[in-house]
């Protein structure tokens, strides 16, 4: 490497550039199996025909989107008008896994904050502390949770039981229960990219902040919130993107009433009742608003930085 260098060559060589390509082939075979095969079949499955008794038929149309964003009677002869049955759980899911997100970043932040700060010996107990209920199968830990928040459960009965209330409070089938269960299922997804974010900041840069007499909020602000942002950032899509397609929470916390699109993506595909091709459609304008919304983002970061140099 010296003697490259020395030679006005690269320090850096390229040692596997010829065998780059078979090297990546088992990473390119797999990403395309488990990712975009699917995804292909879930687009051209949403432009099938649904049939009579489950299953689909081979014919290409724009029913299933039709279904989607019009209702045109039960017969299907009816003026279009538009579907906002469809639009409004849409609506619902993206708030609800806003809240969750926000929910998320208010308890992950502090908590990955206090990890990173602690003695070097000490951190690898406190990660293990935060991932080791989520060793359990999540279809498990939901159930808990409804376990735990019912009229008759555990939290009502302490409440209670030191006189802060008469009466169990209803909990069970509300949007505050699934915007706690999404909260209790994809927290370590915001605490952890934090967390390695924090763990690499330079914290002689608040104490040099200190001496020039910024006020705790301040440094938080102009100089620990930008240096995290990263983590910050990470940890929201990690959270967000998945509880916007939850279905767990929303079928066992929430109700009918609390209906999520992963709710209504999974019902498209039970047993002979279900729609494939409209349960397609609505995975298909999911993952499009998720790549709009990512893409949006995406631009908007771009933008600042080239702004910041």
């Amino acid at each position: 490497m010296a003697a490259g260098a020395a030679s006005g060559g690269s320090a850096t060589t390229d040692t596997y550039r010829e065998a780059r390509t078979w090297l990546l082939l088992p990473s390119w075979l797999i990403l395309a199996g488990l990712s975009l095969i699917p995804v292909c079949l879930m687009l051209i499955y949403s432009f099938l025909t649904k049939e009579f008794r489950g299953g689909v038929i081979w014919d290409f149309s724009l029913a299933a989107y039709d279904q989607f964003f019009f209702d045109r009677g039960l017969f299907g002869d009816d003026p279009a008008q538009i579907e906002w049955t469809y639009i409004a759980i849409f609506w619902r899911s993206i708030w609800q896994a806003s809240a969750a997100t926000l929910l998320s970043l208010a308890i992950g932040f502090p908590t990955a904050y206090f990890i990173a700060t602690r003695p070097e010996r000490n951190r690898a107990i406190w990660v293990f502390l935060i991932t080791i209920p989520y060793w359990v199968n999540l279809l498990i830990r939901t159930v808990s949770m409804k376990f735990l928040l019912r009229d008759q459960g555990p939290l009502n009965d302490m409440l209670i039981g030191i006189g802060l209330i008469d009466t169990p409070i209803h909990i069970v089938n509300t949007n505050f229960a699934v915007q706690l269960g999404l909260f209790y299922s994809y927290l370590p997804f915001m605490v952890l990219p934090i967390y390695a974010a924090v763990e690499r900041y330079n914290f002689s840069l608040s104490e040099a902040a200190a001496d020039l007499y910024a006020s705790k909020f301040t440094t938080l602000r102009r100089i620990l919130l930008p240096a995290v942002k990263p983590g910050v950032v990470a940890g929201c899509i990690l959270v967000f993107v998945p509880s916007l397609g939850s279905f767990l929470a929303p079928d066992l916390l929430g109700g009918a009433k609390n209906f999520m699109i992963g709710s209504l993506i999974e019902e498209q595909f039970k047993g002979n009742a279900g729609n494939w091709p409209f349960g397609a459609a609505a995975s298909m304008i999911l993952l499009t608003i998720v790549l709009i919304l990512l893409l949006i983002f995406a631009r908007q970061q771009a933008r600042a930085e080239k702004e910041a140099h």
